[in-house]
């Protein structure tokens, strides 16, 4: 009889609620996430820690940490409402003009830095109600676990043998090319495969622990290195920094184009040929079928088709 009361007290909001809060690890960025306001999800944080007789959060320092009863029940509240999209979702179809989900896109600013702004843009427009977060592919978080945890909905980026555990869409190809500064020694003169392997190059942060990119990878299986000499989280800051330096950046044409009327920079072919960059958009079957996802994976295969025809 217990139990039948205990569950009588918990709906779907409060599951929400308390994912949210366990995963930002802070009731301040929940109540951001959640929209709505801090002291809401402190009234529902405290109804959860009346429920579990736990205080599910704790203090550490200068931050909030999760108890141990708290991680566990991490994946399990996931699932709920995961299992709560699933059930309703396919059923009620998908209205973009009523919908007040939020939708969550992983993805670096490398395939092209006109493309996030678009596809905000285009989403707001087509589904206004709607939230969306962008988020980075950070070194401290794998996009396989973020993606089967519901935490991700889409991961859009380049691989050179992409994931074959996961679904995929292709968005475009592009080729290899250089972007250095205007008054680099090469673009006077050009260069040979030993002289821009020695070069001092400048590459993105890894996205994961052990990730090297679609250019070191081909590198490697060629048995050759390059001399990285910088990285930067910040994929946009980049083409600043080869315009000042003798840095050199070798990514997709078509990012080193939005920047070559910019900036004071020009585009080189490397001198090792490369496979084309192919972009995909990565998905899991926990997202497979439902119909806003794939609305959302729709928007964003138009997104890239329409930065490609501007070129």
């Amino acid at each position: 009889m217990r139990d039948q009361a205990l569950f009588d007290k918990i709906d779907l909001h409060l599951i929400r609620v308390l994912h949210t809060v366990l995963t930002e690890r802070s009731v301040s960025r929940a109540a951001t996430r959640l929209g709505m306001y801090q002291p809401q999800v402190s009234a529902a944080l405290k109804r959860l820690r009346e429920l579990s007789g736990d205080p599910l959060l704790v203090r550490s320092g200068a931050t909030m940490v999760p108890t141990e009863a708290a991680l566990r029940m991490i994946e399990p509240s996931a699932s709920i409402l995961r299992a709560a999209e699933a059930l309703f979702t396919p059923t009620r179809g998908f209205d973009p003009q009523t919908a007040t989900q939020t939708f969550r896109v992983a993805a670096s600013d490398y395939l092209d830095p006109n493309f996030l702004p678009a596809l905000v843009a285009d989403l707001k427009h087509a589904a206004p109600r709607t939230r969306i977060e962008i988020h980075p592919l950070s070194p401290d978080g794998h996009y396989h676990a973020r993606l089967a945890q519901g935490d991700v909905d889409v991961v859009v980026g380049n691989w050179l043998q992409p994931p074959g555990d996961l679904h995929r869409g292709e968005l475009f190809t592009d080729e290899v090319a250089c972007l250095v500064a205007r008054d680099h020694p090469a673009a006077r003169r050009g260069w040979s495969a030993d002289d821009w392997l020695v070069a001092e190059h400048v590459a993105p942060t890894p996205t994961h622990p052990g990730a090297r990119g679609v250019i070191d990878e081909h590198l490697e299986g060629l048995g050759l290195a390059r001399n990285i000499t910088a990285r930067c989280a910040h994929f946009g800051l980049i083409p600043a920094m080869v315009a000042s330096s003798l840095l050199v950046l070798t990514t997709g044409r078509l990012f080193c184009e939005r920047y070559a009327g910019r900036l004071p920079v020009t585009i080189l072919p490397p001198p090792i040929d490369f496979p084309p960059l192919t972009y995909y958009q990565l998905w899991h079957e926990r997202s497979h079928g439902s119909a806003a996802a794939r609305w959302l994976r729709g928007r964003i295969k138009a997104c890239a088709a329409d930065l490609r025809q501007e070129r």
